[in-house]
């Protein structure tokens, strides 16, 4: 078996390897090659697993995004997709194989961070990928869906504001695609754990909704000089709206939106995917049991090079840690002193006492600050030498805010 480079010659055997892997059909491209899920792909940063006698089994593949790191600093990162193997071939080492050469391939690049959306649990770290954005389905039953006022003083969210403050308007999709990239690229620069969103996703329709041409209403949120600060992409179906996003700028803009789909007529229940962990709406309901809620894990990240990564983002507090890492799939063990002083970090190899031992999957899952170390500490995934350790580490690896993705590649 050999992994190789796709190319553009290599489109259709991609595509097709990669839905019988999954046992699907591939759809029909739209004019243009657009409305479809895979449609942007970046055929140079795919790859191909080759049998002797010339037949693909299994693919591998990358997008170019940027992410919003904690200070609020955009770094290049590798989106990790289109990962499949023939079921024929499933158990036999493809998928090792490709994950290797992927990395491999990615640090060739000069790229220091890898992530992805693990459709199973298990898989994805075992080659060094942890949890590190969380996400939040709220479903709202429509007779117990009352906002209450905020005891703060005007609209919950924020202190003296109300409904002058902006307006809601209903788009559909088709006539607003230029003000849902304005609006998402506004919120994703300020939002650590958020990616971005190419030009030509938009364009073509790649993904799922919003992004995608599919039908959608959109509740669009305008300032009060009428610019868009916020929208939600909603559809009703058999009594139930469903948000499938909701972007804002701030949590006023928030709070406008979802009073607006909770108010609206003729369903039965709202649900909102993919909100925040912690996300103050549930508490703004006048009946908080109302809310029924349910947790998943959303994106996975993976450190390439320690140093790169941890001088890379922002740091909101003082402090000196010792971290023994060990990257078992590449067969890779250092230790590292981080010093972070005024923001800045300053990481480098060194043979003293660690403060933490840990793997390189718990350290892509506290990077973005959205597990606390101390937390796989009492979970038994990281030891801690010291007392205290796990506590300076809480503090270090805090961001400013929850990380968070929207995005679905």
């Amino acid at each position: 078996m050999e992994i190789r480079p796709a190319t553009d010659k290599d489109l259709d055997v991609f595509v097709d390897t990669l839905h019988a892997a999954f046992g699907l059909f591939a759809e029909t491209p739209g004019e243009g090659g657009g409305g479809l899920w895979w449609s942007a792909l970046e055929m140079d940063r795919n790859l191909l697993a080759v049998t002797a006698g010339g037949r693909a089994v299994g693919t591998a593949g990358a997008y170019s995004f940027e992410l919003t790191l904690p200070g609020g600093i955009l770094a290049p990162v590798s989106g990790v997709s289109f990962v499949g193997v023939l079921p024929s071939h499933r158990r036999q080492g493809v998928l090792r194989a490709m994950m290797r050469y992927q990395l491999a391939q990615l640090r060739d690049r000069g790229e220091f961070l890898s992530v992805l959306l693990a459709s199973e649990f298990p898989i994805y770290g075992r080659f060094g990928y942890g949890p590190a954005t969380y996400a939040q389905r709220l479903t709202v039953p429509r007779d117990r869906a009352a906002v209450a006022p905020s005891r703060a003083g005007g609209t919950a969210g924020t202190p003296g504001t109300g409904p002058e403050a902006g307006s809601v308007e209903v788009l559909r999709r088709a006539e607003c695609g230029e003000i849902l990239e304005g609006v998402y690229d506004r919120y994703r620069r300020a939002q650590p754990g958020a990616l971005s969103r190419p030009h030509r996703w938009w364009a073509l329709g790649a993904g799922r909704p919003p992004v995608s041409a599919a039908p959608r209403y959109l509740a669009v949120h305008r300032d009060p000089d009428g610019v868009p600060d916020g929208y939600a992409s909603y559809s009703v179906e058999s009594g139930t709206l469903t948000v499938d996003e909701t972007v804002a700028t701030d949590d006023a803009v928030f709070t406008a939106l979802a009073r607006f789909v909770l108010g609206h007529d003729l369903v039965t229940r709202v649900v909102f995917k993919n909100l925040p962990l912690g996300h103050p709406l549930r508490w703004q309901l006048a009946d908080f049991r109302a809310g029924q809620v349910s947790d998943d894990d959303w994106l996975w990240v993976r450190l390439l090079d320690v140093p790169r990564a941890l001088t890379a983002r922002g740091w909101s507090t003082d402090g000196e840690l010792v971290l023994d890492v060990d990257d078992p799939f590449l067969g890779e063990h250092d230790r590292y002193l981080l010093t972070v002083r005024d923001g800045e970090a300053d990481c480098v190899p060194t043979d003293r006492e660690p403060d933490l031992s840990l793997d390189i999957r718990d350290l892509g899952s506290v990077y973005l600050g959205g597990t606390a170390p101390s937390t796989l500490v009492r979970a038994g995934h990281i030891r801690a030498h010291r007392p205290g350790a796990a506590t300076l580490a809480d503090a270090l690896f805090r961001a400013e805010r929850p990380p968070h993705c929207l995005h679905w590649f």
